[in-house]
């Protein structure tokens, strides 16, 4: 499977408590292939685990790689903050649109349901996995 990989998914597949972690375990068991990702993604993922070296883990073991340089794409993710203002998006949510606009073979691994309205390229819809709805 080709994935972006998300702050939720990531927090839940790493905390037992979590309570989208059996869906996260069974999403990863999928996963053939790093998920890619990006740096603000792995920071606030930090912050909700407490663990930087269980994140780095996760680069090390393969779940997830590397793949966005937010400065190659500055007005991009400024037109993206400009357009969903109203949303208040955080700075990891717009590298994931952009990176789903890069890589739009790739679905979106989310617990967020803002990227049920998020667009790429402006009109089209991103293409996710989230756990179910309870």
């Amino acid at each position: 499977m080709k994935g972006i990989a998300d702050t939720g998914f990531l927090v839940a597949f790493a905390n037992r408590g979590d309570s989208h972690h059996d869906w996260a375990v069974e999403v990863a068991r999928k996963v053939t292939e790093p998920l890619l990702t990006c740096e603000a993604v792995l920071a606030e993922t930090t912050f909700h685990l407490g663990d930087a070296a269980l994140v780095l883990k996760m680069i090390e073991h393969g779940l997830v790689r590397l793949a966005f340089e937010a400065g190659e794409h500055l007005p991009q993710l400024k037109d993206l903050a400009k357009r969903y203002a109203d949303r208040s998006p955080d700075f990891a949510d717009l590298c994931l649109v952009r990176m789903s606009e890069l890589y739009p073979k790739h679905l979106v691994i989310t617990v967020d349901s803002d990227f049920l309205v998020y667009r790429r390229n402006k009109r089209e819809a991103i293409p996710l996995i989230s756990p179910p709805v309870e």
